[in-house]
């Protein structure tokens, strides 16, 4: 059993879809189980949802994101303390994925710099899922959205895009293929969870 899971993909990858059906699958099951985000809504999340609509400048989109998560980590670990399942729509993944791509001309090597502020301030997930899909097929989803984000372009998604594939690595993490049907990702999901 797995007890802290995290969902990670670019934008209209449908990973946003796949946790809640998840979510309500473990519900279903008589699971104890928790369905979070980042950015949260917390005061400081919605200073980072501010960050990302008003384009403001990378390293100070970088640390609210970072911040949040410090403090999103503490609800995680009581959750967890009381046996809960947490899944998370967004973790760290994200911000070195997004972050990363948006600070590649400021730091050398943003990923790693992004990692090593985080380092021994976060919760390890036990599984990553990344939602797997093309940018051009993920904007051909959600360019119906009414208020598309700064992040929602091709051009930007394909550096995001490369990022996670180059971050998602290792035993934590499965690959997905995001154009499967949603109830194919929900059980390969649900049952990699509850082994």
């Amino acid at each position: 059993m797995k007890h802290f899971v995290t969902f990670e993909g670019i934008d209209g990858s449908g990973k946003s879809t796949i946790i809640k059906t998840v979510f309500e699958t473990l519900k279903s099951n008589d699971y104890d189980v928790v369905l979070t985000f980042e950015p949260t809504n917390s005061w400081i999340g919605k200073i980072v949802q501010k960050c990302i609509k008003t384009k403001s400048d990378p390293f100070v989109t970088a640390f609210t994101f970072i911040a949040d998560r410090a403090d999103h980590c503490k609800k995680i670990q009581k959750w967890l303390d009381s046996g809960k399942i947490v899944l998370c729509d967004r973790y760290a993944e994200s911000t070195y994925a997004y972050q990363g791509a948006q600070m590649e001309d400021l730091v050398d090597d943003p990923i790693k710099w992004l990692q090593d502020l985080s380092k021994n301030r976060i919760i390890i997930p036990e599984r990553t899922f990344l939602f797997v899909i093309t940018p051009s097929d993920s904007v051909a989803r959600i360019q119906n959205r009414d208020n598309l984000i700064p992040f929602e372009k091709v051009d930007f998604l394909e550096k995001v895009h490369k990022n996670y594939l180059n971050i998602c690595k290792g035993k934590r993490f499965i690959k997905l293929n995001a154009t499967k049907t949603i109830q194919e990702l929900t059980d390969i999901c649900y049952d990699d969870i509850i082994k």
